[in-house]
């Protein structure tokens, strides 16, 4: 069964040529969720004024990888106890982010974060600053061509 997730890691493209690495994931684009301006174009969104984060879509099939799984790829591409800032990337569009698209989604997405801020805390490292919410009402605005 297709299900679609929605994940911020920094600059999209290194995160989507993880994520379409994973077997069982379909298709994956970039673009940008979670800002206050219809259609950004990318210098927009690089100017910091539409607050849209870079985001990576990812179309995967449930019956050959779980959201879990997803999830934990995530968790371990990027730092997330970085705040608008992923190495020299920085910015608000660089936020750690992701967007739900099922109830039984954003229940996963909190529950691997208790679960990985456990972790981080046992060996005295940061909080997580990954936001997480659900998808709906905000608009995926799919990148220009030349970034796919």
């Amino acid at each position: 069964m297709s299900q679609t997730g929605y994940f911020a890691t920094g600059c999209f493209w290194g995160a989507e040529r993880r994520f379409w690495q994973l077997d069982g994931v379909i298709s994956t684009s970039v673009g940008y969720m979670g800002g206050n301006k219809p259609n950004p174009t990318y210098e927009e969104v690089c100017s910091g004024k539409t607050n849209h984060a870079e985001i990576v879509e990812v179309i995967f099939d449930s019956n050959r990888i779980s959201y879990e799984r997803i999830l934990a790829e995530f968790w371990v591409m990027h730092d997330p106890t970085s705040l608008n800032q992923q190495g020299g990337d920085i910015g608000t569009q660089y936020r750690s982010a992701i967007y739900t698209t099922t109830p039984e989604h954003l229940e996963s997405a909190l529950n691997s974060k208790i679960i990985y801020q456990a972790e981080l805390t046992k060996n005295n490292l940061p909080q997580i600053v990954t936001e997480i919410h659900p998808a709906k009402g905000v608009t995926y605005w799919i990148a220009e061509e030349y970034h796919q």
